[in-house]
């Protein structure tokens, strides 16, 4: 599975972990940014465009880090298609992909330890969208309104 990832200044060191730990587990890992630290880069360019690269990839997921993971997952989230979730435990880490068929994780480097970080990214990796009628009549609300408010936008 390819996974495309992305971070700003705060998510660069644990986003080389995350690189390293993916590559050796045989995921292919797709890196849009930051290309190297920089105090002060913005992180909304860098997970729209792992947003963007993830719904252009069937069948991929995308990874957002950054200190909290509460911008990047906004950021993420203005992707039409994107559904990125907040991960920091277990159920939350699982949940997204179980009942919302999350396509991002967004996680925060300052709020977990490394080993905590991969713990939460490889939960949500591994587990697969349960394809309840309920939980599809929702994303499909979601999905519903999304296009609703592009078509109206133009």
């Amino acid at each position: 599975m390819r996974v495309h990832i992305a971070s700003d200044h705060a998510g660069f060191e644990l986003k080389s972990q995350v690189v390293s730990h993916l590559s050796a587990c045989g995921f292919e890992v797709v890196d849009h940014g930051a290309p190297a630290y920089d105090p002060d880069d913005d992180y909304p360019t860098m997970c729209i465009a792992c947003g963007e690269a993830t719904v252009a990839d069937p069948g991929s997921l995308g990874i957002v880090i950054g200190g909290s993971g509460n911008g990047e997952q906004i950021a993420a989230n203005k992707v039409t298609g994107v559904r990125a979730a907040l991960a920091w435990n277990d159920d939350t880490a699982s949940l997204a992909r179980e009942h919302n068929n999350a396509n991002v994780v967004s996680i925060g480097a300052r709020m977990h330890s490394v080993e905590d970080a991969l713990h939460l990214i490889d939960i949500f990796l591994d587990t697969p969208f349960s394809q309840g009628e309920r939980h599809e009549r929702r994303i499909a609300l979601v999905s519903a309104y999304e296009i609703d408010r592009e078509a109206s936008s133009l």
